[in-house]
């Protein structure tokens, strides 16, 4: 039987570090239990001693979770430790992740330690986690830089010390391929007790070998679990993307030979819930979740799919959770029939409450556009899951705005500040500008936008617009979405939902550590 790759999802802990992707307690709930539909390993569901939100939200994930392993990430300190199993004391299948760096530049500019001192901290903190679980993983960060004798001196005292998974962290996305295959590939060689642990791989997108690396890492080294994120989320230039390890390992199992335990059909809801909570919208070309990857323009390849679709298609749109017949709802459909497309999506709510409410909202746009399609719902599901457990402080309540050619744009909105109707009134360069000018006169945020863009949620003239909104103010980075069919209504919702974020005293900062 071919040997198992192990999925380590760390969406929520390295990939809420993307600034602006900073999520709420409910917001990484739903997530988590996404990644339990999609079967992932293990879910790396924060850091807990980052902060008080991100310690509730692993408490409230592991409590949640039971059939993927809930992980927290702790620095190599009895401290970090002792919060991360705080945390995670509420699940029967939990890892503990501790880490130190282990180059010569982080261990001199950053820890300000010597290599001996880095070492004697490693043996420590393994051996303090094993008092709380069997299941502890150790990362040697920046370790595609660390001096190879050291690493494996400190790897070789960590497993002695009980590690059981060993994670080579290339940090800053400085690996190439075939050098990261062989670091990890000669580690194993080198280290005498290395089969006594799993080996992992963890790589950044700096210079856009991610997933490149992990496979060689994989593949040449022998490792057998990768870390990555839905939609290669992350600070910087991201992380390695989950589903393009997992289609590739899938669809070449001829080459790689190894089982995986991840229903990919869920890897599509996945990278659009994803999306809609952080507001990282997924570029239209981005391999197995982007809008055009299993589009075909060229007459050619139209021609040779008609005909037989491996011609051009190596893997099926439906594996990934592509819905193939996509309008399934109108005007005319009864509540039923909306509950029965939400749990064939696999969406989940709190209370009959909840369903109520997104079925009114589907009634709403149902009768601005004729035909309701799978990405709808989910923009309304996320929408309805952002309204009940962020409180609209700002609301929108309606617009009415003016473009003519030659002339200034203007508008009027009229919005609920902490439940007293405002009404703002500007011009602007565009209509989308004056509308965020009418409201900066009502409200004065004094926020800077770093950040606008709109994306069709489906296609055809009567689409929805997704607009994102990034705001910062007083060093803090939050995003809005907002949708509608009216693309300037969208804009007013986005700003307005980010508007709520810097509002809101529960929203979690984002972790940057």
């Amino acid at each position: 039987m071919a040997d198992k790759l192990f999925i380590f999802d760390t969406t929520l802990r390295d990939g809420e570090q993307s600034p602006g992707a900073s999520m709420t307690k409910d917001e990484k709930i739903r997530i988590a239990k996404q990644l339990e539909r999609l079967k992932v390993d293990v879910i790396e569901a924060g850091f807990a001693a980052s902060s008080m939100g991100d310690f509730e939200a692993i408490r409230a994930i592991a409590a949640t979770v039971r059939d993927s392993t809930v992980c927290s990430l702790a620095r190599a300190n009895d401290k970090d430790i002792q919060r991360a199993a705080d945390a995670l004391a509420g699940s029967d299948n939990k890892r503990i992740h501790t880490f130190i760096a282990t180059s010569p530049l982080h261990m001199e500019k950053k820890l300000r330690m010597t290599p001996d001192q880095v070492f004697e901290q490693a043996r420590t903190a393994v051996r303090f986690a094993r008092k709380f679980t069997d299941n502890v993983e150790f990362s040697p960060e920046d370790g595609s830089r660390s001096e190879f004798d050291f690493l494996c001196r400190v790897l070789e005292a960590v497993i002695a010390e009980g590690a059981t998974t060993i994670n080579i962290a290339d940090t800053v996305g400085y690996a190439v391929p075939e050098l990261y295959g062989q670091l990890v590939k000669k580690l194993r060689e080198r280290v005498p007790n290395s089969d006594k642990a799993v080996w992992s791989v963890h790589c950044h997108n700096d210079l856009g070998m991610a997933v490149a690396n992990s496979l060689a890492g994989v593949q040449i080294g022998g490792a057998r679990q990768v870390e990555c994120t839905i939609n290669g989320l992350g600070e910087r230039a991201g992380n390695t993307s989950l589903e393009e390890i997992v289609m590739a390992v899938k669809t070449r199992k001829d080459y790689y030979g190894l089982e995986l335990g991840i229903d990919t059909t869920q890897i599509v809801p996945a990278s659009k819930m994803v999306s809609q909570v952080t507001g990282f919208v997924v570029q239209p070309n981005k391999a197995v979740v982007g809008a055009n990857a299993f589009a075909h323009a060229s007459g050619i390849h139209q021609d040779g799919v008609l005909k037989a679709r491996d011609t051009y298609e190596i893997m099926r749109a439906e594996d990934v959770g592509w819905a193939t017949n996509k309008i399934v709802l109108g005007k005319l459909s009864g509540r039923n029939a909306f509950k029965q497309r939400l749990q064939e999506l696999g969406v989940e709510f709190e209370s009959e409450t909840d369903v109520n409410a997104a079925f009114v909202r589907f009634k709403d746009l149902a009768d601005k556009k004729a035909e309701i399609f799978d990405e709808d719902i989910l923009s309304i599901v996320s929408d309805e899951a952002a309204a009940a457990h962020l409180q609209e402080y700002f609301r929108f309540v309606s617009l009415s705005q003016r473009s003519e050619t030659g002339e200034r744009p203007h508008a009027k909105i009229v919005i609920s500040v902490d439940g007293k109707e405002v009404t703002g009134d500007c011009d602007g360069n565009g209509p989308v500008d004056a509308t965020l000018n009418a409201i900066e006169s009502q409200v004065a945020s004094g926020a800077e936008l770093i950040l606008y863009s709109v994306n069709a949620i489906t296609t055809g003239t009567q689409a929805q617009g997704e607009v994102t909104v990034r705001l910062s103010k007083s060093g803090r980075i939050v995003n809005g979405v907002g949708t509608d069919p009216d693309i300037v209504a969208a804009s007013a919702k986005a700003y307005l939902a980010a508007l709520n974020r810097l509002q809101s005293k529960t929203e979690k900062l984002n972790p940057q550590l």
